[in-house]
């Protein structure tokens, strides 16, 4: 049965959770904590926000304050972060390639399969370490299952960018 948290209470009425990303091998590679905004069918729908200053790699400085939405799939090999600054302006799309999100005693976890895709607010958009895959999928010993679920979420992951469907779709306001 699907939980509707109520969008509009207070941060501290809404459940923390303990995100925990993890690489094939099964290392912890990040972890942060978030609030559980809802849970509906396989969707799950968390927001944070940025304590500190990141230097991101691609993304340049994202600033103290950022709000980062995030979608998690029970059933999809793939998440999806909406960032927006601190303003309300629309920064951008980051989304990773995955395995499903599992959420179990205040704990989301996923795999990290290395793919990325950034998205301007432009809807332009960049596939990102495909290199890392590959060599991962060696030095990792992905199995093809997993080699063919990656390649079919990017696939699904840039035709939603494209047609602009959900969470990507209505302008900069993505309101569930």
């Amino acid at each position: 049965m699907a939980q509707l948290i109520d969008k509009q209470s207070p941060p501290a009425a809404r459940a923390r959770v303990n995100v925990c990303v993890r690489k094939y091998d099964g290392t912890e590679h990040r972890r942060w904590e978030a609030d559980l905004v809802e849970e509906r069918e396989s969707l799950i729908v968390l927001e944070g926000v940025f304590e500190g200053e990141v230097d991101h790699h691609l993304m340049g400085r994202i600033n103290s304050g950022t709000k980062s939405v995030e979608y998690y799939w029970r059933d999809r090999y793939y998440n999806v972060f909406r960032l927006t600054e601190r303003t309300g302006s629309f920064r951008s799309f980051y989304c990773n390639i995955s395995t499903p999100a599992t959420l179990a005693d205040g704990v989301l976890t996923y795999v990290d399969l290395d793919i990325d895709v950034l998205v301007e607010p432009n809807f332009s958009y960049r596939v990102i370490d495909l290199d890392d895959f590959e060599a991962n999928v060696i030095q990792h010993a992905y199995p093809e299952e997993i080699q063919t679920r990656a390649h079919a979420a990017l696939a699904e992951l840039i035709s939603l960018i494209e047609t602009r469907q959900f969470p990507f779709g209505g302008g900069t306001d993505f309101s569930l």
